[in-house]
């Protein structure tokens, strides 16, 4: 599918200013509209860290190769234990209101189930939004490191940026 999804991860603690706002993408997902049923699988062995978040902006050059390796075997090995769960799926509906899309379902990551809502805005053929995710609701600790001293937020963005052919969500609602 065409376009983008990314995951903003957030800082926090006491060493926190050592410590990165980071941008990752999924590499490979597929999303499936029929009516207003919405099907969709990512991939969690291709994400990959795009950089650092400063004061809204990516900077691709701020961490070396090592940090980068750091990031994804972290993520990969104690955050979304992907060895055992390749795919994070989610199943649910979309309704769409003029040029909004209200989108809900179950979200199954690391082998748990949790109800997740947001909207999409239709612009043209593309759908364009993100949700704030709770990792905890998933069974997901916080990352930490340096006896907590350096940890992440307990919540991510998603924010996407797909296309959505002209009618696979109904027609535009007057």
């Amino acid at each position: 599918m065409n376009g983008s999804v990314h995951i903003f991860t957030f800082k926090r603690g006491l060493l926190s200013r050592v410590a990165h706002d980071l941008r990752l993408s999924v590499g490979r997902y597929q999303i499936s509209v029929d009516g207003d049923a919405v099907t969709a699988s990512f991939e969690a062995r291709s994400l990959q860290v795009d950089g650092v978040m400063k004061k809204g902006k990516l900077d691709p050059h701020a961490l070396s190769a090592k940090d980068l390796r750091e990031v994804l075997t972290n993520t990969h090995g104690h955050v979304l234990l992907s060895d055992r769960h390749p795919q994070l799926r989610f199943a649910g509906r979309a309704q769409r209101s003029g040029d909004i899309l209200r989108v809900s379902g179950d979200l199954d990551m690391v082998g748990r189930r949790a109800a997740v809502a947001f909207p999409l805005r239709i612009i043209g053929q593309r759908a364009a939004g993100q949700v704030e995710l709770r990792p905890t609701r998933w069974g997901i600790a916080p990352f930490k490191t340096l006896m907590g001293a350096i940890a992440l937020e307990d919540r991510v963005v998603v924010a996407f940026d797909v296309v959505m052919p002209e009618g696979m969500v109904g027609p535009r609602a007057r």
